[in-house]
């Protein structure tokens, strides 16, 4: 018999016990997942970022509004296509309290020039254009509320208060993942002309498309530039730095997430340590007369480090299983329908899954070093007097 088979023979030694510690590196293996898929989902947005548009807002955060008056500037520099604006909204829903969903102004015509991935039929986007209470949901958003074309909606305002009306006029897809579709996109003129004096023509940051992504550092500078002298400065970026910007303010909670699933890594090499540990010592006796028929220490160290990769991996695989109904068939469909603004495409990354079974088995051969080496190193004579 192979030593490689005996070695995995040894795990089915205890058999509760075996499944016990299985079921627990299952268990830690399946968090890591979810704990991964986290991050990844969370900067998925990032990813899908369109590499031609550049985001400006104002040059110390965004919570600080840029004059409306800016768009035609920007418009204006060379290497800008065109440009739109828009304004964070923040309102709810009171018939659907527990939802949440990005609300926000844009100017219309513009905003459909520059993000053109967004697809509604010729009919909507007429009939938006020309209701001033118009707005357009993502297919996503629709669906988890009921919504359909020609339904009346009131939102109570938030940043904006207020009883606000509205007439769903389409309801959009996208070609591209860098757009949510859980989203609700209404006039920004509806939402200007409603303020006081002192609060209109302020908008939260442009989006402008540009003629080559490889322009996007220089187009960046020079749109900045342009208003060095201003009472109000700027700060332009790629789409892609803009909204890695954003993420970098979840820094602190994106970093919780990264040592929690560590941590639970290194749970993980503590109950395999224990229970390698427990096998090793009540199979004393039988590695000393291993060692008296003829077999090397790096053998007895084989068996021990086998049994434990085998767990290992078997424990990797079985929580791996479990991660794909419960995260990304489960958990990842309910926050792609109800959180898409943070978690747009909630799916477990290729890498994640690869990192889950080798990190198994090669942390699982960790937890054994201490115990193979022990087992390695025990004295023949008084391995064989030792009892149970």
């Amino acid at each position: 018999m192979r030593l490689g088979v005996l070695a995995v023979r040894n795990v089915l030694r205890n058999r509760f016990r075996t499944v016990l510690t299985i079921l627990g590196v299952a268990m830690a293996i399946l968090t890591f997942v979810l704990l991964r898929t986290v991050l990844t989902s969370w900067t998925a947005a990032v990813e899908y970022s369109a590499k031609d548009r550049i985001g400006t807002r104002h040059k110390i955060t965004f919570l600080m509004q840029l004059p409306k008056r800016y768009i035609e500037d920007i418009r204006a520099v060379k290497g800008v296509n065109g440009a739109t604006w828009a304004n964070w909204f923040g309102g709810k829903d009171p018939n659907h309290e527990n939802e949440f969903f990005a609300t926000i102004a844009v100017d219309p015509p513009s905003f459909l020039e520059v993000y053109s991935e967004i697809e509604v039929t010729p009919e909507e986007r007429e009939s938006w254009l020309g209701n001033r209470r118009g707005a357009v949901v993502g297919d996503v958003l629709a669906r988890k509320l009921g919504w359909k074309v020609g339904d009346k909606v009131t939102l109570q305002g938030t940043i904006f208060p207020g009883d606000w009306e509205f007439e769903i006029s389409g309801i959009y897809t996208a070609k591209r993942r860098s757009v949510d579709r859980n989203t609700f996109w209404f006039h920004w003129d509806y939402m200007n002309d409603s303020l006081p004096e002192r609060r209109k023509d302020g908008i939260g940051w442009i989006i402008s498309r540009i003629d080559d992504p490889k322009n996007v550092a220089d187009i960046s500078k020079a749109i900045d530039k342009v208003f060095d002298e201003r009472d109000v400065q700027t700060l332009s970026m790629s789409e892609r730095a803009l909204n890695t910007s954003f993420i970098g303010m979840m820094g602190a909670i994106l970093t919780a997430i990264d040592l929690a699933s560590l941590v639970i890594l290194a749970i993980m090499v503590l109950i395999l340590g224990n229970t390698i540990a427990m096998g090793v010592r009540e199979r004393t006796s039988e590695y000393g007369v291993l060692r008296a028929i003829g077999f090397m220490p790096r053998h007895i160290a084989g068996f021990v480090l086998g049994e434990a990769l085998t767990i290992g991996v078997i424990g990797g695989l079985l929580g791996l299983l479990l991660s794909y109904p419960m995260i990304e068939q489960g958990l990842g469909r309910f926050l792609e329908e109800n959180m898409g603004g943070f978690f747009p495409y909630f799916r477990i990354a290729r890498s994640t899954a690869i990192s889950a079974i080798v990190l198994a088995g090669v942390l699982g051969m960790i937890a054994a070093a201490i115990p193979a080496y022990r087992a390695s190193k025990i004295n023949v004579v008084d391995s064989l007097r030792r009892v149970g």
